[in-house]
């Protein structure tokens, strides 16, 4: 595949190259007015903003008249007329939105060195002095580090950020303002950790809230979007443009109302989500908030638009009789059903691993797809799959029952109760299995539906008066729900106790089960498993099970975030995932330099055979960096990982800190401690994202930070990130992946081609394989989980897009209804 990427780049060039040289020109016409501003006085620099706002009314005066005269004509028109008038209205909008895009453009390299001086003068200047304004005589009252003095007003150049003292001390670089107009055209702009995302996002948040039509800055949680806010906001502040953060307010309120209509918002993705759904709930028009969606920057844009894409947002409410349900009736008969499969298949798997070791490899092979079938998580069967030419031998007979269409899996699945299929996370109860549960319930038609259309009939062309025949349709359709649910409750609670696994899937907290998401390792409060998942894994965890919920509006972060006139983004991952980015929002990837070179190691990736190998090997790794005197920074794929290396460190009496992503202000300040010398952390792989680990000269001395990944995401991207934690501003450090065959992205989607080299290796027990090619060989592993994720994706947003096209017209509708405006 890179000698075919080679060959590409020989004969249509390097999109990066073609990128930077499109953008380069926009440095120099920067540069260009950095003179000229940097000799006017306060009061004029800020004057250039009135003049920059004066621009864009001039150019889109004519539309808003238009659009003024419209509107007034509507309130009399006929409704036909009306529909009329909506459309000309619309493609007036549309007019002066393009007139006021040509104006910015005109206008940016200009606006960008002013954003530049203002932040040279705050670094420069411990205090400036201007003519006060009305603006600045409210920030006065609110903000500690706006004083007034008479007709003049006095500005610090150090405030608190979100509980932090900051003073500020930022100069944009050159590839800032490459990045700056990347964002500005509605593209992603990928930028490595440590090159000042935050920073960047400045210059096009000023030029695009000139328009006064707003700016939302969407972040990942309410601790980054609070912080950012008060960071950044003096920048804008100071030139009179108002900003607010709608994480600060209670949602229907007045001020939740006053920050969308502030210049600039920022908030996190699912509040801007829910406000939209909530004001689309709305049954008057002071309960509405949100204003026309204009532009946003959305800050880690790969978490945001790829990581939560595959969850909707939904608001839900309660359902009739929600509190009736049979997961306490069902829960003794599931755990019956699951220690009678485990308690058969672990002796099966004894009898397989007999029959190997003898060389019958046919019957072996047999037993052992009846365990996998079965009981694939079982911490012996992963063990003894890591074993010599083991794996090979599963592949190969699970090929054989699987021709002409899985034609022999039924010889397999005969003596199960239910069968597993892990990869689809689904599960299916077999015949013996529905048989055992009629036995216990004697009951032989307590799982069986009835056959609704020979039913129906029966009673139809039967002599009973209609009375008594509508009276006999309506029980047999009662038990006929009864039944389907039964059924699915049974289902939900054997997937409940075989495939959740409680500090992986999920925690309990407070009695309450909480969601882990898979790509952050953070608790997802709020949200619940749908179609009765959840209830399922609260009885299997004996604590309350929470009422049966409806969906009353429901939107995919898709199509919400589709509805912005501009959208763009920006993170240190997103060139993995470029043609999802282009083919779902048209957004396109470009890749920024870094402002000072590369110097950390990226090593290749070691595979050891058994995870228990690898993570001997972790922690002694571990202990000869903290001896060397640097930070290390340890990255996981679950909670309970993350807690069994703490036990393994406390041990070997090593101190460190753990962190599992409760709180995000606690989880900024840990991150931001790591990278003290010989300090141990230990984080899931995306804890602590928006916060730089800063390195002191004895680090950097010593080696830097030290990354170690203890197992391969299914992403390619999250490694990405976690690997980016180290070398930001040309600091020194390493990154090291540990693999073991008996990791989940190995079992499920890894090459039987390592596991066979390794056996031709004759690796022993503790030793290790380091090369290239077994790095390649995981990253297309990494590839087919993507392009399996991907298509997930893909097929929520087709389904949403058709309930897309409903909710739009509904909505305008609504809309209408409310304010008379569309």
């Amino acid at each position: 595949m890179s000698i075919l990427n080679s060959v590409i780049k020989l004969f249509v060039g390097d999109k990066q190259q073609k990128d930077l040289k499109i953008l380069q020109p926009i440095v120099q016409k920067v540069q260009a007015f950095e003179s000229s501003l940097a000799g006017l006085s306060h009061d004029e620099l800020r004057n250039k903003t009135v003049e920059f706002k004066q621009k864009i009314s001039d150019a889109t005066k004519v539309f808003r008249d238009q659009i003024e005269k419209l509107e007034q004509e509507a309130t009399e028109a006929e409704i036909d007329r009306q529909e009329e008038i909506f459309t000309e209205i619309d493609k007036l909008k549309d007019e002066a939105y393009e007139a006021s895009e040509v104006v910015l453009e005109e206008i940016m390299p200009e606006a960008f060195a002013l954003v530049k001086e203002t932040a040279k003068r705050f670094v420069e200047n411990e205090e400036i002095e201007v003519t006060a304004t009305p603006f600045d005589r409210e920030l006065s009252g609110v903000h500690e580090h706006v004083s007034l003095d008479g007709d003049k007003a006095y500005w610090q150049n150090s405030w608190d950020a979100a509980g932090k003292p900051v003073v500020w001390d930022m100069i944009h670089y050159d590839v800032q303002l490459i990045g700056g107009s990347v964002l500005h055209q509605g593209k992603i702009a990928e930028m490595m950790t440590g090159e000042g995302k935050t920073l960047v996002s400045t210059l096009p948040v000023y030029l695009n809230a000139l328009t006064g039509n707003g700016v939302h800055v969407v972040t990942v949680n309410d601790y980054l979007a609070k912080r950012d806010r008060a960071w950044m906001a003096t920048i804008f502040e100071f030139h009179g443009l108002s900003t607010d953060c709608i994480d600060y307010h209670q949602p229907n309120s007045e001020a939740r109302r006053k920050a969308y209509n502030a210049d600039i918002t920022y908030g996190t993705n699912n509040e801007f989500g829910f406000d939209y759904l909530r004001d689309n709930m709305a049954s008057s028009k002071e309960d509405l908030v949100q204003r026309a969606p204009n532009y946003a920057i959305i800050d880690e844009v790969d978490s945001v638009l790829i990581d939560d894409a595959r969850t909707p947002l939904i608001i839900s409410g309660p359902v009739p009789q929600g509190d009736r349900h049979e997961f306490n009736d069902l829960k003794p008969l599931v755990n019956d059903l699951v220690s009678l499969q485990n308690k058969y298949l672990v002796g099966v798997l004894s009898e397989a691993k007999k029959l190997i070791a003898e060389g019958n490899t046919k019957e072996g092979g047999f037993l052992l797809l009846r365990v996998y079938r079965g009981i694939p998580k079982n911490k012996a069967l992963i063990k003894f799959l890591s074993q010599e030419g083991v794996k090979q031998l599963l592949q190969k007979t699970e090929n054989t029952y699987m021709a002409d269409n899985n034609k022999l899996m039924p010889e397999i699945d005969a003596e199960l109760w239910y069968v597993i299929e892990e990869k689809n996370n689904s599960i299916d109860l077999t015949d013996k299995g529905i048989a055992h549960l009629s036995t216990k319930t004697n009951d032989d038609n307590f799982f069986v539906l009835p056959d609704m259309g020979v039913e129906i009939g029966a009673i139809d062309e039967s002599e009973e008066a209609p009375e008594k025949k509508a009276e006999l349709k309506e029980s047999l359709y009662k038990d006929f729900n009864v039944k389907s649910e039964r059924i699915h409750t049974m289902n939900q609670l054997l997937k409940a106790f075989s495939l959740f696994e409680k500090d992986v899937e999920y925690v309990v907290i407070d009695n309450k089960v909480m969601i882990v998401d898979e790509q952050t390792g953070r608790i997802m409060d709020g949200r619940r498993y749908s179609d009765g998942l959840h209830q399922a894994i609260e009885a299997k965890e004996n604590v309350k099970i929470e009422d049966a919920t409806q969906t009353f509006a429901t939107v995919t972060l898709q199509n919400y975030f589709r509805m912005y006139r501009k959208l763009s983004g920006m993170t240190g991952t997103a060139i993995t995932e470029a043609g999802e980015f282009w083919e779902i929002y048209k957004l396109d990837v470009v890749e920024i330099p870094t402002n000072k070179p590369i110097a950390r190691d990226d090593m290749q990736d070691l595979v050891y055979k058994t995870t228990r190998e690898k993570y001997n090997a972790v922690i002694d790794d571990i202990v000869k960096l903290v001896n060397d005197g640097r930070p290390v920074l340890v990255g996981t794929t679950s909670v309970e990982i993350s807690e069994l290396l703490g036990r393994m460190l406390k041990m070997r009496k090593i101190e460190h800190n753990i962190l599992n992503a409760k709180l995000h202000k606690r989880e900024a300040d840990v991150v931001a401690e790591a990278g003290k010398p010989g300090q141990v952390t230990i984080a899931t792989n995306m804890a602590g994202r928006g916060t730089d680990i800063k390195l002191s000269d004895e680090v950097k001395a010593s080696g830097g930070l030290a990354i170690i990944g203890t197992e391969r995401h299914d992403s390619r991207r999250v490694d990405r990130q976690l690997r980016g934690r180290a070398g930001r501003q040309g600091d020194v450090g390493s990154s090291q992946f540990y693999v073991a065959l008996d990791d989940n992205l190995m079992r499920l989607f890894g090459s039987d081609r390592i596991a066979r080299m390794m056996d031709r290796m004759g690796l022993k027990e503790g030793e290790v394989i380091q090369h290239s090619m077994i790095t390649k060989s995981i990253e297309r592993a990494q590839k087919k989980v993507e392009e399996n994720n991907f298509g997930i994706r893909k097929r929520l947003l087709e389904y949403d897009d058709i309930m897309n096209s409903q909710r739009e017209f509904i909505y305008k509708r609504r809309r209408n209804a409310l304010d008379g405006k569309r």
